[in-house]
């Protein structure tokens, strides 16, 4: 008998272990969860990576429960290693036992270790309740909150996802969920015998619920749009906060060009509207720029970008909700993306183009000062590139959380000529000081002067044409990167949950 021959049993074992781990929690659970136009949670992981990359650990984790119920490897999403696992709720319905737990503990661990990004895909049910003691053991969401501010962190939620799992969302940089995707803290039948309510698990905690409340971001169709998206976010980042973001190689697309749409586009007149998305389909290489939080603080957009081949995010106001005034959760979903942003050295490009933070007592009662500090706090403190134009208007504290204020670190700060700045407009001013008529036609005046003693004082490098947008934007771009070094190690920052 050979050597090799004397493995035979032991492999043949190990086989047998692993094919009974690749079935899940059986064909007939398979085949109902796919019935529901879902896809398995090692789908998934097929779908999200690179073709014939996945490579798992922790495989016979569980025993007899399939892998304990979440399949955790690495692999590669546009050819950049990225540590990934997925609730299988096939098997006991995604719930979390200690193995499980360990595995969940691991992924994150090293991910921040070998610096590369973490996609946690989430259908589960929360803790299993074994009566199994945990003791000392480690929770996972100890490792993945160092992962803030290291590593991209990425959550889709692909169906129900309740308790201990779904905390993975909130915690994440950027949450996905698709139409069948729900998340709360308990599903339906805790919540009855909890409070009595009688609630259905979409009304709980679905699209409609998730989305206006901040817990994710945006929302996918399928389950196959999610992972098509998660693979599109993260094609903006580096692999972590040690390396500068990818640059696509010149092209038609990312030179310079003059930009006279924009003429046609920003009326010169404050008070007509225009979308604020047309401006920037015509500043940046293409139309396909990636919106984050769509549905929610609909007065800014927030949005990740190219400008010349580089991954930039952009920080713009719109004019055509509330004139472009920032409201609270505008300026809670601006402050969250800016420190992501920050955290991975994404130049931060700041359109303005507002009348000031949102007042009125509704506004107050949302605690708009609050969320508007939040706002400035996390702009003002950024360390990387930042380039500011002001195209009609900027006023008040609503300019400078928008990155219009001295000696903030800009490598170029832009206005339009006639834009309209101050501590408030011409119209407020005059009703607030209770100006005669031309008290009122003065400070009008004053006004529409007021980008052009800005610029005689350096309060902008430089006035612009519309039709200079682009390249202006582009070689200030340029320059800012030209003499970039390697980053230094992250300092951890702190979660902002919008």
């Amino acid at each position: 008998m050979t050597t090799a021959n004397t493995w035979n049993e032991t492999l043949d074992d190990l086989g047998r272990r692993r094919a009974r781990v690749l079935e899940m929690g059986g064909p007939d659970r398979v085949a109902k969860h796919r019935g529901k136009g879902k896809l398995d949670a090692r789908a998934r992981i097929e779908r999200l990576l690179d073709p014939g990359t996945f490579q798992e650990f922790g495989t016979l984790v569980g025993g007899d429960v399939a892998a304990d119920a979440i399949v955790t490897g690495s692999g590669l999403i546009n050819g950049v290693p990225v540590m990934v696992g997925a609730e299988d709720f096939t098997t006991l319905a995604g719930s979390i036992a200690p193995g499980s737990n360990s595995k969940r503990y691991r992924l994150a661990e090293l991910a921040v270790r070998d610096k590369v990004p973490l996609v946690m895909l989430l259908e589960g049910a929360g803790f299993r309740p074994t009566g199994d003691h945990y003791g000392r053991t480690p929770t996972d969401l100890l490792a993945q909150a160092q992962c803030s501010g290291k590593v991209p962190m990425v959550t889709g939620v692909l169906g129900p996802s309740a308790g201990h799992g779904a905390l993975v969302a909130p915690v994440a940089d950027f949450s996905i969920m698709s139409r069948q995707g729900c998340i709360f803290t308990a599903g339906p039948p805790v919540v009855k015998v909890s409070t009595g309510e009688d609630i259905s698990k979409e009304d709980l905690g679905g699209p409609d619920v998730a989305l206006p409340s901040g817990v994710v971001h945006n929302v996918a169709e399928t389950d196959e749009d999610v992972l098509d998206e998660i693979r599109r976010y993260l094609s903006y980042f580096p692999p972590s906060a040690w390396s500068y973001p990818p640059v696509y190689l010149a092209d038609e697309t990312t030179g310079p060009r003059a930009t006279p749409e924009l003429l046609d586009i920003v009326s010169r007149d404050n008070v007509q509207s225009y979308d604020m998305r047309a401006v920037l389909d015509v500043v940046f290489d293409g139309t396909d720029w990636f919106e984050v939080q769509p549905e929610r603080g609909t007065p800014i957009i927030c949005a990740l970008a190219h400008l010349g081949g580089h991954p930039v995010a952009v920080v713009a106001n719109q004019p055509q909700v509330l004139a472009g005034s920032i409201d609270a959760e505008a300026a809670d979903k601006a402050a969250h993306f800016i420190m992501v942003a920050d955290s991975f050295h994404l130049p931060i490009i700041f359109l303005a183009d507002n009348p000031g933070m949102l007042p009125g007592s509704e506004s107050e009662r949302e605690g708009v000062l609050r969320s508007g500090a939040r706002m400035f706090v996390a702009q003002t403190a950024a360390t990387t590139l930042k380039l500011h134009v002001t195209l009609r208007k900027a006023y008040g504290f609503g300019s400078m959380v928008m990155s219009l204020i001295g000696f903030d670190g800009q490598a170029g700060t832009f206005a339009y000529p006639g834009a309209t700045m101050g501590a408030m407009g011409a119209a407020a001013l005059s009703n607030a000081s209770h100006a005669e008529a031309d008290l009122a036609a003065e400070l009008r005046d004053m006004e529409l002067k007021a980008s052009y003693h800005s610029a005689e004082h350096m309060g902008f490098d430089e006035l612009i044409r519309p039709e200079e947008t682009r390249n202006v934007l582009l070689r200030s771009l340029q320059r800012g990167l030209y003499g970039r070094q390697t980053p230094a190690a992250p300092v951890q920052r702190t979660v902002i949950i919008p």
